[in-house]
């Protein structure tokens, strides 16, 4: 569509505009004067149409435009979906690709001490390897099947009081065996007001905390502080979870949230990488918000922030199920 600049449009309407006009009167009245131009209706006429096609011509430019942006925006969160199903395809390719080789080396020992038969020690390690690996893989998909049910169903909201959570979180984690050889503290106010109670489903909530102070006990080292804050934050309840443990490097802060990432320090570890993502799910259809701030090496800061039903400019206190996946833990729109 050809574009028509102003100096362009004023050429086009002079010549009109030259011929509409037939007479000029001049009424000279008290206290004013008055100028009065006699025009020609079909010229005229013939200019208000002029006129309406390039009002539609800048209309139809505009809504091209839109629709070229709207196009353009499409493509994008396309191409993103593609990027994420692509990564997480080959994380899932390596974590089960471990397992599966272990599996296969302990049948082959098996066959070997079959084959000899001299039953013992080396048969029983065997087994246990295939059985330990078989139970990963086991926890594996359990755990993305219940990531995946997560983002759909519907989740049953009720008051729940968040002072009596965390203490249960802080009595789950005392149960972790290497939990005795860290100072773990919990940092939940009274005064001047106790902190109000939030709608959501409890069970969940104590899910995603217990995997966050899971997380700080697993990545910290004996004598480092594990620390759980709670506050009121305007219309918002902010939850974090800190520890002075090994941090995690900044070349990899940007995945955590994705569904099987394990960054170096976690691939010795016990683990199948869905603890955060599992975490950033719950929070996200409760509504609200997920952070994580870290230093290589000092430690880490994970936040939730949660609304407060009844309170302005929060969110909805149990969100829709999920449309598209967000790392950076923001409510899809």
């Amino acid at each position: 569509m050809t574009k028509l600049m102003p100096g362009t449009l004023l050429r086009l309407l002079a010549p009109l505009l030259s011929g509409t006009v037939l007479g000029v009167v001049i009424q000279v009245t008290e206290p004013e004067t008055r100028l009065y131009a006699i025009v020609s209706p079909g010229v005229l006429a013939g200019v208000a149409g002029l006129l309406g096609t390039v009002v539609v011509a800048v209309v139809t430019l505009i809504r091209q435009r839109g629709s070229a942006a709207t196009e353009a925006a499409v493509r994008d969160a396309v191409a993103g979906a593609a990027e994420d199903r692509l990564r997480f395809l080959l994380r899932l390719d390596h974590e089960l690709k471990n397992p599966l080789t272990a599996i296969r080396a302990g049948l082959a020992n098996i066959e070997q001490v079959a084959a000899m038969a001299t039953a013992g020690t080396s048969a029983s390690e065997a087994l246990a390897s295939v059985s330990a690996q078989a139970n990963r893989i086991t926890r594996l998909v359990g755990d993305l099947r219940k990531l995946a049910d997560l983002e759909t169903q519907e989740i049953e909201a009720a008051p729940v009081d968040l002072p009596g959570l965390l203490h249960e979180v802080g009595e789950a984690a005392g149960a972790i065996p290497s939990a005795s050889e860290r100072v773990i503290r919990m940092n939940v106010p009274q005064a001047p007001w106790p902190l109000p109670l939030i709608e959501g489903d409890r069970d969940l909530l104590f899910i995603a905390l217990q995997n966050l102070v899971a997380n700080a006990i697993k990545f910290s080292a004996p004598g480092d502080a594990v620390e759980v804050r709670a506050s009121e934050d305007d219309s918002w309840l902010l939850l974090e979870v800190a520890d002075t443990g090994a941090g995690i490097p900044e070349d990899e802060i940007g995945e955590v949230w994705d569904e099987l990432a394990r960054g170096r320090a976690a691939r010795s570890l016990p683990g199948t990488g869905i603890g955060l993502a599992l975490v950033r799910v719950i929070v996200i259809r409760h509504g609200g918000q997920v952070a994580i701030r870290s230093r290589d090496g000092q430690g880490t800061v994970v936040s939730i922030r949660l609304p407060v039903p009844g309170r302005a400019g929060t969110a909805p206190a149990v969100a829709g199920p999920l449309q598209r996946r967000d790392p950076r833990g923001k409510v899809p729109a």
